[in-house]
């Protein structure tokens, strides 16, 4: 089993994109870029990113004997949107939760790769700690943006990364040397200025982690910049010019619920447990619980006013 084989495979399994890294701790400037951000706390409220700090810089310690490093990208760029008025959930979450979806189609990969090879395997959907971006461009998939997400060339940003440890020693790609266009334009987008440092995110500041990420109340210069993002943001991929050509995705998971498109405000502030679990069962969304999807749209409604 070769390298193109595993792409091929990867393909039908219904990945838009698959690279090979080989198996190495991270550089070190990667390393200290990590390590300053989190040393000015742009981490925010994600405490779990100062955990497995080795691990990161490691992905053998994930999978005994790793050599090969592959990493796949699925398009979830939407069909169909929700009205402008409404109050808006980032396109990622419009369908399935993205960690089922491709966790799936990984261990299919590792299983075929196992069968045929001997070589064992593990999957990885934000699921350890391992840094995604980072193998990605290093596997040839792509590069990072002003805005700190993986562009693939002549395809865009919108896109979920997984990687697939293995113990088979496949053939890499070169990786992708390809740069963002520094145009700025996701910096002026960001509601927040949480680009304004124009190297890393700061999460504090950061609309998509404020609103998913955060328990409790919000800081109250949020509701100044919140504007209709109920749950996560993506105003710093609308704007970029390399998802100019985004085309929308067929997978059959991501597709969005009728009835998340036509959710409004009300509909959530009065919404049941109940209602809730059902229209977000398998959803990303959960991960903001009931309650701060409500925190969030009471916000919003306020800020109407």
């Amino acid at each position: 089993m070769d390298s193109e084989h595993i792409k091929q495979l990867a393909v039908k399994l219904g990945f838009d994109a698959c690279g090979i890294a080989r198996v190495d701790r991270i550089d070190d400037e990667a390393a200290l870029r990590y390590a300053q951000w989190l040393e000015s706390g742009k981490n925010g409220c994600m405490a779990w990113a100062l955990n497995y700090q080795e691990v990161r810089e490691n992905p053998e310690l994930l999978l005994e004997g790793a050599r090969s490093v592959i990493v796949v990208a699925m398009n979830y760029y939407p069909q169909v949107f929700q009205p402008e008025d409404a109050p808006q959930f980032a396109y990622y979450a419009y369908g399935r939760d993205y960690h089922e979806v491709m966790k799936q189609r990984l261990w299919k990969l590792g299983e075929v790769i196992e069968q045929e090879t001997g070589c064992k395997s593990r999957a990885c959907v934000d699921s350890a700690p391992l840094r995604e971006r980072y193998w990605a461009q290093r596997a040839g998939v792509g590069f990072l943006g002003q805005n700190n997400q993986l562009i693939i060339p002549g395809k865009g940003s919108y896109f979920f990364l997984g990687v697939l440890l293995t113990t088979l020693e496949l053939v890499p790609d070169e990786p992708c040397l390809e740069h963002c266009l520094q145009c700025g334009a996701c910096q002026r987008a960001c509601p927040s200025g949480a680009l304004r440092c124009g190297e890393t995110v700061d999460a504090r500041r950061c609309l998509s982690c404020l609103t998913i990420e955060h328990k409790g109340e919000l800081p109250k210069w949020v509701g100044e910049v919140i504007g209709n993002h109920v749950y996560g943001c993506d105003e710093c991929q609308k704007c970029c010019p390399h998802n100019n050509q985004a085309v929308g995705n067929t997978t059959p998971e991501f597709q969005p619920k009728s009835e998340l498109l036509s959710l409004t405000l009300d509909d959530i502030l009065v919404m049941t447990q109940e209602q809730f679990s059902s229209l977000f069962s398998h959803s990303a969304v959960k991960r903001a619980k009931l309650s701060g999807l409500q925190r969030n749209a009471q916000l919003i409604k306020n800020e109407m006013k």
